[in-house]
């Protein structure tokens, strides 16, 4: 279900809320805009990501595991005014000590990745790079399948820094999660049982 672009400056919360959630709505200025549809690059890569993040990192620690995060992908997220469904988003159970429940969750995440689509590039590598940016999140990754790459962006007050850029047939420590290291290849969707390149 694709629900038409509002005009900008017309559309309020109460209406994002309103929207079933299968319309995939999100609210940037005003006005609603349909995420793309994942496709299946987009899900192999989301789906990757999660895998490779939320296993190390999704619980208290130890046994092993990094841990101290909440990772939770596909939630609506309401941060300074705008409404968003990130791909995957990660609160530190620092700074949240417990799961994040409510909808929206208002809470600022301390990291954001989005999985870039063909369909709607700009949207995750221009507008909302720059709302994450003004609304202080702290990372934000972007995993393009298109080009096989891996960006992640430190927040510093002029603006997102590109701290990592990674291709696939590379291992990185990728900010916030460098406690471990990931295969930009499996990041991407490759098969974690072919070996590395």
């Amino acid at each position: 279900m694709r629900a038409p672009h509002r005009r900008l400056g017309h559309a309020t919360a109460a209406e994002w809320l309103a929207q079933p959630p299968d319309a995939r709505l999100e609210l940037i200025d005003g006005e609603l805009h349909p995420k793309a549809l994942p496709d299946v690059p987009h899900a192999q890569a989301q789906g990757a990501v999660i895998a490779s993040v939320r296993t190390a990192f999704h619980r208290r620690g130890g046994g092993g595991h990094p841990g101290g995060w909440w990772i939770l992908p596909e939630v609506d997220i309401a941060l300074d005014g705008q409404g968003y469904r990130p791909d995957i988003a990660g609160w530190r159970r620092e700074h949240v000590p417990a799961m994040p429940l409510e909808r929206p969750v208002t809470l600022r995440p301390d990291w954001i990745c989005e999985v870039v689509s063909a369909s709607n590039a700009s949207t995750d590598t221009v507008l909302k790079l720059r709302k994450y940016h003004a609304a202080g999140v702290l990372h934000y990754w972007l995993v393009d399948p298109a080009s096989q790459t891996l960006t992640v962006y430190r927040h510093q007050a002029e603006g997102y820094l590109a701290a990592l850029a990674a291709k696939r047939g590379e291992t990185v420590r990728a900010e916030p999660f460098e406690a471990i290291e990931l295969r930009a290849g499996l990041l991407l969707g490759d098969d974690p049982d072919d070996p590395a390149e």
